[in-house]
């Protein structure tokens, strides 16, 4: 009788703590702004970048964000309408600073003021080449903003392959288990090489059509810019919403609902 008073106890008191969880879970994930997409820009300022390469790459995405464009003929066709960007320098192990936090983009206005802050960042680092670590920094910032996106995506730039830190493939896949949809890429030069370890080691994961992850080539830092627009361009291209009357519809509603609701209990034990 005691054994089964105790069992009762214990089972009311473990109910008790998951209902106070729910309930924290569901709080916090009201004050998290819904949005189609975080996407998180990784630029590569090793030091194989030099500063006229630098400036180029910057201004790639000053023009992408600027074009009224993006927001109007892209962000805004989305379910939601908006997303949220963050755009982070690495280089080394151990350098990697966000440079523009996460930012709400639901206007073409939004866009620009993004673009204005991007614009007005400076050159931090200039050491080697450690994707896997720039990777590792961006992943959890996706469970610590202030954003609940249907999708969330990484977005990797760089002129060579990792000669230094974390393991890039493990990072990789570190990040898709921890909830990223995909990484993608764009590669910078004539590196012999480089395009087959992007799609080896760098990108992974699923894309909002349903295409896999995948690497754009810029054959110079002069074709940057149109590389990065076409690929931002993809990544938050809209997918058609399914019929909700029909038994497909309704699956992927309720799946997507469920990854929806894990990413905010993660970004919930994150705060914790």
């Amino acid at each position: 009788m005691k054994i089964s008073n105790f069992v009762r106890a214990t089972l009311a008191a473990a109910s008790c703590c998951l209902s106070v969880f729910a309930i924290s879970t569901s709080a916090h994930a009201a004050t998290l702004v819904p949005v189609d997409l975080e996407l998180s820009l990784l630029v590569d300022v090793s030091g194989s970048v030099d500063n006229s390469e630098f400036n180029l790459q910057k201004q790639g995405y000053v023009n992408a964000f600027s074009n009224a464009g993006l927001f109007n003929d892209f962000i805004s066709k989305g379910n939601l309408g908006k997303i949220a960007v963050n755009l982070i320098y690495w280089s080394s192990a151990n350098q990697q600073q966000e440079v523009v936090g996460w930012s709400l983009i639901d206007s073409a206005s939004a866009a620009q003021t993004f673009a204005n802050n991007v614009s007005a960042t400076t050159r931090v680092y200039s050491g080697q080449t450690a994707i896997g670590s720039a990777l590792n920094f961006a992943a959890p910032k996706f469970f610590n903003n202030n954003y609940d996106g249907v999708r969330q995506v990484i977005d990797v730039s760089g002129d060579g392959a990792t000669n230094n830190g974390a393991s890039t493939i493990a990072a990789r896949n570190a990040a898709l288990a921890l909830g990223v949809d995909a990484i993608n890429g764009v590669t910078i030069g004539s590196e012999a090489g480089l395009q087959a370890f992007y799609q080896n080691n760098v990108i992974g994961g699923t894309n909002a059509t349903g295409a896999p992850a995948f690497v754009l080539a810029a054959q110079s830092f002069q074709d940057f810019g149109a590389a990065i627009d076409k690929k931002i361009k993809a990544e938050i291209k809209p997918t058609s919403v399914p019929e909700p009357a029909s038994i497909v519809g309704l699956l992927v509603f309720g799946t997507i609902g469920a990854s929806s609701m894990l990413k905010r209990n993660k970004k919930f034990l994150a705060d914790c």
